[in-house]
Protein backbone atom coordinates (compact mmCIF):
# COMPACT_ATOMS: atom_id res chain seq x y z
CA UNK A 1 0.00 0.00 0.00
CA UNK A 2 1.42 3.63 -0.74
CA UNK A 3 0.51 4.86 2.40
CA UNK A 4 2.97 2.77 3.64
CA UNK A 5 5.59 3.22 1.70
CA UNK A 6 5.55 7.19 1.68
CA UNK A 7 5.08 7.13 5.51
CA UNK A 8 8.37 7.84 7.30
CA UNK A 9 9.36 8.09 11.27
CA UNK A 10 9.11 12.36 10.85
CA UNK A 11 5.84 12.26 9.60
CA UNK A 12 4.59 9.87 12.06
CA UNK A 13 6.07 11.97 14.72
CA UNK A 14 4.29 15.08 13.02
CA UNK A 15 1.00 13.32 13.34
CA UNK A 16 1.34 12.41 16.92
CA UNK A 17 2.68 16.04 17.72
CA UNK A 18 0.05 17.42 16.15
CA UNK A 19 -2.28 15.48 18.05
CA UNK A 20 -0.52 16.39 21.10
CA UNK A 21 -0.63 19.94 20.63
CA UNK A 22 -4.13 20.84 19.11
CA UNK A 23 -5.82 18.33 21.80
CA UNK A 24 -4.14 19.24 25.66
CA UNK A 25 -3.80 23.24 24.48
CA UNK A 26 -7.89 23.46 24.57
CA UNK A 27 -9.51 19.89 25.65
CA UNK A 28 -10.15 22.58 29.02
CA UNK A 29 -12.39 24.80 27.09
CA UNK A 30 -14.28 21.78 25.77
CA UNK A 31 -14.94 20.51 29.03
CA UNK A 32 -15.84 23.85 30.28
CA UNK A 33 -18.12 24.27 27.10
CA UNK A 34 -19.91 20.84 27.99
CA UNK A 35 -20.33 21.90 31.59
CA UNK A 36 -22.20 25.01 30.70
CA UNK A 37 -24.97 22.91 29.26
CA UNK A 38 -24.99 20.69 32.43
CA UNK A 39 -23.70 17.45 31.16
CA UNK A 40 -23.48 14.78 32.61
CA UNK A 41 -19.70 12.78 33.20
CA UNK A 42 -20.37 10.45 30.30
CA UNK A 43 -21.95 13.13 28.29
CA UNK A 44 -18.77 14.95 28.48
CA UNK A 45 -16.87 11.36 27.07
CA UNK A 46 -19.37 11.24 24.57
CA UNK A 47 -18.02 15.10 22.91
CA UNK A 48 -14.81 13.72 23.28
CA UNK A 49 -16.23 10.60 21.26
CA UNK A 50 -17.60 12.66 18.78
CA UNK A 51 -15.36 15.05 18.04
CA UNK A 52 -12.67 12.82 18.20
CA UNK A 53 -14.18 10.58 15.59
CA UNK A 54 -15.02 13.24 13.66
CA UNK A 55 -11.59 15.04 13.49
CA UNK A 56 -10.07 11.41 12.89
CA UNK A 57 -12.12 10.53 9.65
CA UNK A 58 -12.42 14.14 8.42
CA UNK A 59 -8.86 14.17 8.37
CA UNK A 60 -7.67 10.46 7.45
CA UNK A 61 -9.87 10.04 4.67
CA UNK A 62 -9.86 12.93 2.89
CA UNK A 63 -5.97 13.07 3.11
CA UNK A 64 -5.51 9.63 1.75
CA UNK A 65 -7.86 10.28 -1.41
CA UNK A 66 -6.41 13.22 -2.05
CA UNK A 67 -2.86 12.80 -1.60
CA UNK A 68 -2.65 15.80 0.20
CA UNK A 69 -2.68 16.88 4.44
CA UNK A 70 -6.21 17.48 5.07
CA UNK A 71 -6.20 18.65 8.33
CA UNK A 72 -9.33 19.06 10.32
CA UNK A 73 -9.98 19.95 14.07
CA UNK A 74 -12.61 21.06 16.68
CA UNK A 75 -13.50 25.13 16.97
CA UNK A 76 -11.18 26.39 20.02
CA UNK A 77 -12.93 30.03 20.13
CA UNK A 78 -16.26 28.00 19.49
CA UNK A 79 -15.97 26.09 22.65
CA UNK A 80 -14.77 29.40 24.65
CA UNK A 81 -17.95 30.98 22.74
CA UNK A 82 -20.18 28.17 23.96
CA UNK A 83 -18.94 28.07 27.51
CA UNK A 84 -19.78 31.88 27.94
CA UNK A 85 -22.96 31.60 26.28
CA UNK A 86 -24.20 28.72 28.01
CA UNK A 87 -23.55 30.05 32.06
CA UNK A 88 -25.05 33.12 30.93
CA UNK A 89 -28.32 31.83 28.90
CA UNK A 90 -29.26 28.71 31.12
CA UNK A 91 -30.00 26.79 28.48
CA UNK A 92 -30.22 23.23 28.08
CA UNK A 93 -28.06 20.28 26.25
CA UNK A 94 -30.91 19.77 23.87
CA UNK A 95 -31.03 23.50 22.90
CA UNK A 96 -27.56 23.44 22.38
CA UNK A 97 -27.98 20.13 20.19
CA UNK A 98 -30.45 22.45 17.94
CA UNK A 99 -27.76 25.22 17.91
CA UNK A 100 -24.81 22.82 16.61
CA UNK A 101 -27.00 21.39 13.88
CA UNK A 102 -28.05 25.19 13.05
CA UNK A 103 -24.22 26.32 12.63
CA UNK A 104 -23.70 23.04 10.93
CA UNK A 105 -26.29 23.88 8.02
CA UNK A 106 -24.92 27.32 7.88
CA UNK A 107 -21.63 26.07 7.39
CA UNK A 108 -22.65 23.78 4.80
CA UNK A 109 -24.22 26.76 2.95
CA UNK A 110 -20.82 28.30 2.77
CA UNK A 111 -18.82 25.29 1.28
CA UNK A 112 -21.87 24.72 -1.05
CA UNK A 113 -22.11 27.85 -2.46
CA UNK A 114 -18.21 28.69 -2.74
CA UNK A 115 -18.53 32.04 -1.71
CA UNK A 116 -16.02 31.79 1.41
CA UNK A 117 -13.31 29.41 -0.77
CA UNK A 118 -13.76 33.41 -3.39
CA UNK A 119 -13.42 35.69 -0.39
CA UNK A 120 -10.15 34.11 0.60
CA UNK A 121 -8.57 33.94 -3.06
CA UNK A 122 -8.78 37.63 -3.55
CA UNK A 123 -6.50 37.79 -0.63
CA UNK A 124 -2.57 38.18 -1.71
CA UNK A 125 -0.62 35.76 -0.62
CA UNK A 126 1.62 38.15 1.62
CA UNK A 127 -1.60 38.83 3.75
CA UNK A 128 -2.21 35.49 4.13
CA UNK A 129 1.37 34.41 5.44
CA UNK A 130 1.44 37.25 7.42
CA UNK A 131 -2.27 35.63 9.26
CA UNK A 132 -0.06 32.13 9.15
CA UNK A 133 3.44 33.52 11.02
CA UNK A 134 1.15 35.84 12.76
CA UNK A 135 -1.05 32.68 14.59
CA UNK A 136 1.90 30.37 14.05
CA UNK A 137 4.18 32.98 16.42
CA UNK A 138 1.94 33.32 19.05
CA UNK A 139 2.91 29.38 19.93
CA UNK A 140 6.49 30.06 19.18
CA UNK A 141 7.13 32.79 21.79
CA UNK A 142 4.91 30.15 24.41
CA UNK A 143 7.80 27.84 23.72
CA UNK A 144 10.36 30.44 25.25
CA UNK A 145 7.87 31.70 27.56
CA UNK A 146 7.45 28.21 29.11
CA UNK A 147 10.87 28.67 30.41
CA UNK A 148 9.59 31.08 33.50
CA UNK A 149 8.11 28.11 35.55
CA UNK A 150 10.74 25.12 33.82
CA UNK A 151 13.60 26.18 32.63
CA UNK A 152 15.34 22.76 33.03
CA UNK A 153 12.94 20.86 30.98
CA UNK A 154 12.69 23.89 27.86
CA UNK A 155 16.48 23.83 28.15
CA UNK A 156 17.07 19.96 27.67
CA UNK A 157 14.65 20.15 24.81
CA UNK A 158 15.96 23.37 23.11
CA UNK A 159 19.04 21.41 22.97
CA UNK A 160 17.74 18.37 21.93
CA UNK A 161 16.46 20.43 19.16
CA UNK A 162 19.71 22.26 17.91
CA UNK A 163 21.76 19.33 18.02
CA UNK A 164 19.34 16.74 16.24
CA UNK A 165 18.63 19.70 13.87
CA UNK A 166 22.50 19.68 12.96
CA UNK A 167 23.24 16.12 12.88
CA UNK A 168 19.60 14.59 12.25
CA UNK A 169 16.98 17.58 10.62
CA UNK A 170 14.73 15.17 9.65
CA UNK A 171 14.04 13.40 13.16
CA UNK A 172 14.46 16.85 14.90
CA UNK A 173 10.58 17.18 16.62
CA UNK A 174 11.14 13.16 17.28
CA UNK A 175 13.82 13.74 19.33
CA UNK A 176 13.30 16.89 20.74
CA UNK A 177 10.52 14.98 22.33
CA UNK A 178 11.70 12.01 23.50
CA UNK A 179 14.40 14.42 25.16
CA UNK A 180 11.75 15.76 26.57
CA UNK A 181 9.16 13.00 27.75
CA UNK A 182 12.53 11.16 29.22
CA UNK A 183 13.52 14.72 31.51
CA UNK A 184 10.06 14.89 32.33
CA UNK A 185 9.81 11.06 33.10
CA UNK A 186 12.90 11.42 35.43
CA UNK A 187 12.23 14.28 37.50
CA UNK A 188 9.02 12.88 38.49
CA UNK A 189 6.90 15.39 36.32
CA UNK A 190 4.22 13.57 34.43
CA UNK A 191 0.87 12.80 35.97
CA UNK A 192 0.28 9.15 35.66
CA UNK A 193 -2.37 9.46 38.06
CA UNK A 194 -4.86 11.22 35.28
CA UNK A 195 -4.77 7.80 33.43
CA UNK A 196 -8.15 6.10 33.72
CA UNK A 197 -9.24 2.83 31.98
CA UNK A 198 -12.38 2.97 29.73
CA UNK A 199 -14.19 3.39 26.59
CA UNK A 200 -16.08 6.54 25.65
CA UNK A 201 -19.22 5.68 24.48
CA UNK A 202 -22.00 7.87 22.61
CA UNK A 203 -25.05 9.63 24.61
CA UNK A 204 -27.64 10.86 22.38
CA UNK A 205 -29.16 14.16 23.19
CA UNK A 206 -32.31 14.83 21.10
CA UNK A 207 -31.90 18.45 19.94
CA UNK A 208 -34.89 21.32 20.90
CA UNK A 209 -34.49 24.66 18.70
CA UNK A 210 -35.50 28.01 20.20
CA UNK A 211 -35.22 31.41 18.47
CA UNK A 212 -32.53 32.51 21.81
CA UNK A 213 -30.22 29.63 21.59
CA UNK A 214 -30.12 29.76 17.50
CA UNK A 215 -29.21 34.51 17.92
CA UNK A 216 -27.02 33.42 21.44
CA UNK A 217 -25.50 30.37 20.33
CA UNK A 218 -25.56 29.16 16.34
CA UNK A 219 -24.87 32.91 15.18
CA UNK A 220 -21.74 33.17 17.10
CA UNK A 221 -20.58 30.04 17.19
CA UNK A 222 -21.17 29.33 13.06
CA UNK A 223 -19.08 33.11 12.85
CA UNK A 224 -15.94 32.15 15.08
CA UNK A 225 -15.50 29.25 13.91
CA UNK A 226 -15.50 30.66 10.21
CA UNK A 227 -13.69 33.36 10.83
CA UNK A 228 -11.43 32.36 13.47
CA UNK A 229 -10.56 28.83 12.13
CA UNK A 230 -11.63 28.34 8.79
CA UNK A 231 -9.75 31.72 7.72
CA UNK A 232 -6.52 31.18 8.95
CA UNK A 233 -6.76 27.39 8.23
CA UNK A 234 -6.99 28.33 4.49
CA UNK A 235 -3.98 30.83 5.10
CA UNK A 236 -2.05 27.52 6.08
CA UNK A 237 -3.38 25.92 2.56
CA UNK A 238 -2.68 28.84 0.52
CA UNK A 239 0.87 29.90 1.99
CA UNK A 240 2.10 25.87 1.82
CA UNK A 241 1.12 25.82 -1.66
CA UNK A 242 -1.08 23.22 -1.36
CA UNK A 243 -4.66 23.04 -4.18
CA UNK A 244 -6.89 21.28 -1.44
CA UNK A 245 -10.75 21.94 -2.80
CA UNK A 246 -11.73 24.17 0.45
CA UNK A 247 -15.19 24.31 -0.04
CA UNK A 248 -16.03 21.01 -0.92
CA UNK A 249 -13.82 19.93 2.68
CA UNK A 250 -15.70 22.67 4.26
CA UNK A 251 -18.81 21.71 3.44
CA UNK A 252 -17.85 17.99 4.52
CA UNK A 253 -16.88 19.31 8.10
CA UNK A 254 -20.38 21.23 8.07
CA UNK A 255 -21.92 17.67 6.89
CA UNK A 256 -19.87 16.22 9.80
CA UNK A 257 -20.78 18.27 12.40
CA UNK A 258 -24.91 17.85 11.13
CA UNK A 259 -24.02 14.22 11.44
CA UNK A 260 -22.28 14.37 15.35
CA UNK A 261 -23.67 17.13 16.68
CA UNK A 262 -26.32 15.27 18.41
CA UNK A 263 -23.71 13.46 20.22
CA UNK A 264 -21.40 16.56 21.05
CA UNK A 265 -19.62 17.74 18.23
CA UNK A 266 -20.24 20.97 18.44
CA UNK A 267 -18.21 22.27 15.58
CA UNK A 268 -15.64 21.03 13.25
CA UNK A 269 -13.02 22.88 10.68
CA UNK A 270 -9.81 23.82 9.00
CA UNK A 271 -7.25 23.26 11.53
CA UNK A 272 -4.40 25.64 11.32
CA UNK A 273 -2.14 25.04 13.85
CA UNK A 274 -1.97 21.26 13.70
CA UNK A 275 -2.21 21.85 9.55
CA UNK A 276 1.10 23.81 9.86
CA UNK A 277 2.88 21.03 12.15
CA UNK A 278 1.55 18.43 9.31
CA UNK A 279 1.97 20.13 6.10
CA UNK A 280 5.61 22.07 7.03
CA UNK A 281 8.86 20.51 5.81
CA UNK A 282 9.51 19.10 9.19
CA UNK A 283 6.93 16.35 8.64
CA UNK A 284 8.63 15.04 5.66
CA UNK A 285 11.29 16.70 3.32
CA UNK A 286 9.10 15.52 -0.08
CA UNK A 287 5.96 17.56 0.04
CA UNK A 288 3.96 14.85 -2.06
CA UNK A 289 4.15 12.90 1.09
CA UNK A 290 3.72 14.88 3.82
CA UNK A 291 -0.26 13.69 3.93
CA UNK A 292 1.09 10.49 5.67
CA UNK A 293 1.19 13.17 8.32
CA UNK A 294 -2.07 14.18 8.01
CA UNK A 295 -3.65 10.58 8.03
CA UNK A 296 -1.26 9.91 11.27
CA UNK A 297 -3.21 12.39 12.97
CA UNK A 298 -6.49 11.34 12.04
CA UNK A 299 -5.98 7.76 13.10
CA UNK A 300 -4.93 9.10 16.37
CA UNK A 301 -7.59 11.46 16.51
CA UNK A 302 -9.82 8.29 15.95
CA UNK A 303 -8.22 6.05 18.91
CA UNK A 304 -8.81 9.13 21.21
CA UNK A 305 -12.24 9.50 20.71
CA UNK A 306 -12.74 5.38 20.73
CA UNK A 307 -10.88 5.56 23.89
CA UNK A 308 -11.58 8.32 25.29
CA UNK A 309 -10.91 8.41 28.62
CA UNK A 310 -7.48 7.07 28.20
CA UNK A 311 -6.13 8.74 25.75
CA UNK A 312 -7.46 12.08 27.53
CA UNK A 313 -5.30 10.72 30.50
CA UNK A 314 -2.34 10.18 28.77
CA UNK A 315 -2.45 13.31 26.52
CA UNK A 316 -3.27 15.14 29.77
CA UNK A 317 -0.23 13.74 31.49
CA UNK A 318 2.51 15.72 30.14
CA UNK A 319 3.44 18.65 31.82
CA UNK A 320 2.14 22.07 29.96
CA UNK A 321 5.24 23.23 29.62
CA UNK A 322 6.43 20.45 27.27
CA UNK A 323 3.63 20.69 25.12
CA UNK A 324 4.03 24.43 24.84
CA UNK A 325 8.05 24.00 23.85
CA UNK A 326 7.47 21.15 21.55
CA UNK A 327 4.66 23.00 19.82
CA UNK A 328 6.82 26.28 19.15
CA UNK A 329 9.95 24.42 18.04
CA UNK A 330 7.90 22.35 15.27
CA UNK A 331 6.31 25.21 14.08
CA UNK A 332 10.03 27.50 13.45
CA UNK A 333 9.80 26.55 9.68
CA UNK A 334 6.46 27.31 9.76
CA UNK A 335 6.78 30.73 10.94
CA UNK A 336 9.32 31.75 9.64
CA UNK A 337 8.42 30.64 5.86
CA UNK A 338 5.34 32.53 6.54
CA UNK A 339 6.93 35.55 7.59
CA UNK A 340 9.54 35.39 4.84
CA UNK A 341 6.79 35.19 2.14
CA UNK A 342 4.93 37.92 3.81
CA UNK A 343 8.06 40.29 3.69
CA UNK A 344 9.34 39.30 0.18
CA UNK A 345 7.26 41.76 -1.90
CA UNK A 346 7.40 46.03 -0.86
CA UNK A 347 4.72 47.06 -2.19
CA UNK A 348 2.72 44.39 0.13
CA UNK A 349 5.15 44.39 3.23
CA UNK A 350 3.43 47.04 5.03
CA UNK A 351 -0.27 45.66 4.78
CA UNK A 352 1.38 42.05 5.28
CA UNK A 353 3.43 43.81 8.44
CA UNK A 354 0.07 45.23 10.02
CA UNK A 355 -1.62 41.91 9.40
CA UNK A 356 1.02 39.77 11.59
CA UNK A 357 0.87 42.38 14.48
CA UNK A 358 -2.56 42.25 14.75
CA UNK A 359 -3.13 38.82 14.10
CA UNK A 360 -0.38 38.41 17.14
CA UNK A 361 -1.58 40.89 19.13
CA UNK A 362 -4.69 38.58 20.01
CA UNK A 363 -7.44 41.42 19.90
CA UNK A 364 -10.65 40.32 20.38
CA UNK A 365 -13.44 42.94 18.96
CA UNK A 366 -17.26 41.38 18.99
CA UNK A 367 -16.07 37.78 20.16
CA UNK A 368 -14.37 37.72 16.73
CA UNK A 369 -10.44 36.72 17.14
CA UNK A 370 -7.78 38.22 15.98
CA UNK A 371 -6.89 36.38 12.69
CA UNK A 372 -9.86 38.29 11.42
CA UNK A 373 -9.23 41.28 12.39
CA UNK A 374 -5.62 41.14 11.04
CA UNK A 375 -7.21 39.99 7.58
CA UNK A 376 -9.30 43.29 7.83
CA UNK A 377 -6.48 45.27 9.14
CA UNK A 378 -4.09 44.38 6.19
CA UNK A 379 -6.85 44.15 3.53
CA UNK A 380 -7.90 48.02 4.52
CA UNK A 381 -4.16 49.12 4.47
CA UNK A 382 -3.70 47.51 0.92
CA UNK A 383 -6.41 49.25 -0.66
CA UNK A 384 -5.59 52.28 0.60
CA UNK A 385 -2.48 52.12 -0.37
CA UNK A 386 -2.87 50.97 -3.69
CA UNK A 387 -5.48 53.78 -4.34
CA UNK A 388 -3.04 56.47 -2.82
CA UNK A 389 -0.49 55.61 -5.86
CA UNK A 390 -3.73 56.01 -8.61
Amino acid sequence: MRFFRDLSPAAFAAGFVAVLVGFTSSVALVFQAAQAFQATPAQITSWIWALGLGMGLCSLVPSLLLRMPVMVAWSTPGAAVLATAGLAGGFSMGEAVGAFIASAVLIIVAGATGWFERIMNRIPMEIASALLAGVLAKFGMQAFSAAESNLPLVLVMLVAYLLSRRLAPRYAVIVTLMAGIAWAALRGQMQWSAVHAGLAMPVFTMPQFSVQALVSLALPLFVVTMASQNLPGVAVIRATGYDIPVSRIISMTGAATLVLAPFGGYALNLSAITAAICMGPEAHEDKSRRYTAAAVCGLFYIVLGIFGAVVTGLLTAFPKELVACIAGLALLGSIGGGLAAALREEQHREAALITFLVTLSGVVIAGIGSAFWGVVAGSVALCIQHFRRR
